[in-house]
């Protein structure tokens, strides 16, 4: 993991300064960790897997850019935190796998995780034991605030001996696609949506 740069940025018409690092490693450990403003000795962590559709494109079909937004509003507003952005569209599988899976949901009616395996594609293929050694070891954390509703995170977090607190991120689907996709990941993922907030 090397530096590559520190600057500030304006987000939401407030200026906070970033820096940002490289993770490097095999496919599905690269990605970047961005540190915002100071940390305090239990800073706020979002572990972001990056869903072009929703990040880039503001699809409203799935919960991931609300996840995103939310994550960046807490950090902003708590003047620091950190953003880790992993390499990992769909799921680990990849964007075509990912566009394939929504084809195949589109036309059979079945969630995704249905449809990767219809495709034989592994569900999830996703990984995070190398960004948590990545806060553990380069940057030196030993606590940190988790900003995820994915026991996998946290489970992964706490392998390498950092203590977690879970924060929840409660956010509503902005569709009835998100709706059904958020419900899919309760389901089959085990994620925390607390009081099923939709």
């Amino acid at each position: 993991m090397t530096v590559a740069a520190e600057h500030p940025i304006t987000r939401k018409g407030r200026e906070i300064r970033v820096r940002v690092l490289e993770m490097t490693g095999s496919d599905h450990e690269l990605g970047h960790i961005l540190v915002f403003g100071e940390l305090g000795p239990n800073p706020l962590v979002r572990l972001h897997s990056r869903c072009l559709y929703g990040d880039v494109l503001g699809s409203q079909d799935c919960d991931c850019r609300a996840e995103l937004e939310l994550s960046l509003d807490r950090i902003q507003a708590e003047g620091g935190g950190v953003l880790v952005y992993l390499e990992q569209e769909g799921r680990g599988a990849g964007l075509l796998v990912k566009a394939q899976g929504l084809r195949l949901s589109e036309e059979s009616g079945v969630d995704t995780f249905t449809s990767y395996r219809m495709l034989g594609v592994d569900v999830d293929s996703r990984t995070y034991e190398h960004a948590a050694q990545s806060l553990r070891t380069g940057l030196d954390l030993s606590a940190v605030r988790l900003m995820t509703n994915n026991p996998d995170k946290v489970t992964a977090l706490r392998r390498v001996g950092l203590a977690v607190e879970i924060v929840p991120l409660n956010t509503r689907p902005s569709s009835e696609r998100a709706k059904r996709y958020m419900e899919a990941k309760r389901l089959h993922a085990g994620h925390l949506l607390r009081g099923h907030n939709y």
